[in-house]
C-alpha cells in the first residue's frame, strides 16, 4: 500500500479522491492547509504527494519548493489554476507532473501509477536521510528544509561519511577517499573538517556524526530524523 499526501483546501474534492484511491489501495492523508503540508510530511513520511496551488496559509509553490528540497518524493501538482507560467513555475519548483482540475478520477490514478513506476529515478543520485537531503548534481546539502553553506571540502567528506551512514569508518579510509592518501598519525585535518560539520548542524553532542574511539567516525542514520 503506498502512502499519500493530499494537500487539498476544497473538502469535498479531497474527500473524492479520497475515496476514489483507497479503492486502489492507497492510503491517503489530507492536509488542508499549506503551513500544515511540512510538518505533516515529516511526520508521516509519505510515498507520493498530491498538492494544490491555491492554499490557506502557504502557497502551493512554496510547499513544492520545500517538500523537493527536503527529499526526491514524487510529486503532482493538481490545481485550477490554468496559466502556463504556474505550470512551469510548478515544475521548476521540483513537481514532476502537473494536472489541471476538473481532472477523472482514472486519470488521476494513471499520472501517480506513471510517477510511481519512475520511482526514486527523479533524485537517483540524491542521499536522502530522514529529514537531510544531499544533491550530488547541485552539491548542496538541505537540512530540515534549509540550504547548509559548505566549501569544497567540506561537502566532500560529507558524502563520504552519509554514503557510509551506518558504518564506522576509519581516517585512513576517509583520506584515501578524499586525497589518495593514508593517514599518517598526525594530520588533523579530517578532525578539523568534522568539527566545522557538527557546527553547522548545532551537533556539540556529536550525536549525528558521532566519534568512535580508536576506530573512526560515524555518520548515525537516526540522528537525522
Amino acid at each position: 500500500m503506498q502512502r499519500v499526501m493530499l494537500v487539498e483546501d476544497d473538502a469535498r474534492l479531497a474527500a473524492l479522491v479520497k475515496e476514489y484511491l483507497d479503492e486502489y489501495d492507497y492510503a491517503v492523508d489530507v492536509v488542508t492547509r499549506g503551513d500544515r503540508a511540512l510538518e505533516h510530511f515529516r511526520d508521516t513520511q509519505p510515498d507520493l504527494v498530491i498538492l494544490d496551488l491555491t492554499l490557506p496559509g502557504v502557497d502551493g509553490l512554496v510547499v513544492c519548493r520545500q517538500l523537493r528540497q527536503l527529499s526526491a518524493v514524487p510529486i503532482l501538482i493538481l490545481t485550477a489554476r490554468e496559466d502556463s507560467f504556474d505550470e512551469v513555475s510548478g515544475l521548476e519548483q521540483g513537481a514532476d507532473d502537473y494536472v489541471n482540475k476538473p481532472v477523472q478520477p482514472r486519470v488521476l490514478l494513471a499520472r501517480l501509477r506513471a510517477l510511481q513506476r519512475r520511482g526514486s529515478g527523479v533524485a537517483s543520485s540524491d542521499i536522502v536521510i530522514g529529514q537531510l537531503r544531499i544533491s550530488r548534481e547541485n552539491r548542496a546539502v538541505y537540512w530540515r528544509g534549509e540550504e547548509v553553506a559548505m566549501n569544497g571540502a567540506e561537502f566532500k567528506l560529507f558524502v563520504i561519511l552519509a554514503d557510509a551512514s551506518g558504518k564506522v569508518m576509519s581516517r585512513n579510509a576517509i583520506l584515501v577517499k578524499m586525497r589518495g592518501i593514508e593517514f599518517d598519525g598526525l594530520d588533523r585535518s579530517i578532525d578539523n573538517c568534522i568539527s566545522r560539520l557538527r557546527r553547522k548542524f548545532d551537533d556539540g553532542g556529536a550525536e549525528r556524526i558521532k566519534t568512535v574511539w580508536g576506530e573512526g567516525y560515524l555518520f548515525s542514520p537516526s540522528a537525522w530524523e
